[in-house]
Parts: structure tokens; sequence; C-alpha cells
């Protein structure tokens, strides 16, 4: 376990035909059934197979092992969340309204896929190549975005990266919290605005140079000393 991930950028082997297509397809929404519901470890190809409803054979026709088509399952997740996602904020403008809709289709996203946490969690133990190639296209996407945002003067100027992994952190803790874990009280639409809030205007209510770099307040400076004679 844990060799060398199979490359997104490698040639997989995609059927000729529409009935190849559509049992490969079906594989791996099998694995991923699978192993959001027994984990890596614990599923065997013939889990998988039988979840699809094909012969044990037939994977080797489409996968080499079972890592193969984990990591595909997960970079699939990646793939469609993306998508979904792009899909959702095409044509706005505002930044915030952005983030807001991007939120919402993760939200979305989680509560159809409740596997997702469970299986790219895994991967950091089964491929850990695969496992940061989820975020990293996640956040070149994001970072984008957020300096397009910058330019216009939507958003202020900062490290566009970390302020990618922020609000991707923020948004990770948020679905897990309220969509997997349960809405709780008020729903995802307060959390939305809450998390809407903190992103507009974050969460210190001191004015701006109000407080130093140490979180004490703005340092005073002190009157000369009278020189003794």
């Amino acid at each position: 376990m844990n060799r060398s991930s199979t490359s997104p950028t490698e040639p997989r082997l995609v059927p000729a035909t529409p009935r190849g297509q559509r049992t490969r397809q079906r594989l791996l929404q099998a694995a991923q059934t699978v192993f959001g519901a027994n984990g890596y470890e614990h599923a065997s190809i013939a889990d998988i197979t039988r979840e699809a409803e094909v012969a044990l054979g037939t994977f080797y026709v489409y996968f080499p092992d079972k890592q193969s088509i984990f990591v595909e399952v997960v970079d699939e997740l990646g793939a469609r969340l993306r998508r979904l996602i792009a899909e959702a904020v095409e044509g706005r403008e505002d930044r915030m309204d952005v983030e807001r809709e991007g939120l919402r289709t993760f939200f979305q996203f989680v509560g159809e896929n409740r596997d997702l946490y469970r299986i790219v969690r895994q991967a950091e133990f089964v491929d850990k190549a695969c496992f940061r190639r989820y975020y990293d296209h996640f956040a070149q996407g994001y970072v984008t975005g957020l300096k397009q945002a910058m330019d216009a003067g939507q958003v202020r100027r900062m490290d566009p990266e970390a302020l990618a992994y922020c609000l991707m952190g923020l948004s990770d803790f948020l679905g897990m919290r309220w969509v997997l874990w349960g809405e709780g009280e008020g729903g995802v639409e307060r959390v939305l605005d809450t998390a809407m809030d903190f992103i507009r205007h974050g969460m210190d209510t001191r004015p701006a140079g109000a407080v130093t770099e140490s979180g004490k307040g703005p340092s005073k400076a002190r009157a000369p000393r009278s020189k003794s004679r």
C-alpha cells in the first residue's frame, strides 16, 4: 500500500463502446459506495464487483488493482465538485456572490456524497500524491479567482494561496459539522449567513490600526525622560 500514485496525466483506459463506458462508470460508482462504507483496508475487489453487479474478471478489464480504482474515485470526486462549483458561479462577477454560491454548492455536494470526507481522508494513507492532488487542484482554481477579485478591487490584497486555503478550511469544517453531522438549529442558511459575514467583515470589532502585531493594542510612545541636573 501507499506506492506511487497513478498520475492523472497518464492516459487511462477509456472503453471504445458505450456499453464498456457504462460498465466502467458503474464500477467507479460501486467503488465509491464500497470505500465509503467499508474503508479502503476492508474493501475488496469482490465487494466492488458485487456492488456493480458485474463478474469479478470484468474489473481487471478496466483497472489493474484496488489502489488504481481508489485513486480514480478520489480524482473523480474532486473533478465533479470543481465542475459543479464552476457551473454554479458562472456569470457571477461579485466575489462575495461567488463565495456564497460556491459554499452552498459544496454543502449540496457533501449532502449528496456523504462518503466524500471518509474517502478523501483515507487517500492520505493510501496514496499521498492523490491526497495532495485533490486539494492542490481545488486551490489552483481558487487562487486564480481570488487574484482576479483582488485586481478588480473586490478583495484586499494578501497572499492568495494562503487565503484560498483559509477559505477551503472554513468550507471543509462547516460542511462536516452542519451537513455531515446534521444541520442543527437554524439550518444551512444560518451557517451560510455567518460564514459570509465572517468573510466580508472578519471578526475583530476594533478599528484598523487599533491593534499591534502582538494583539495588545497600539503601542504608546514614551515621553522623553528629562535629564537630571
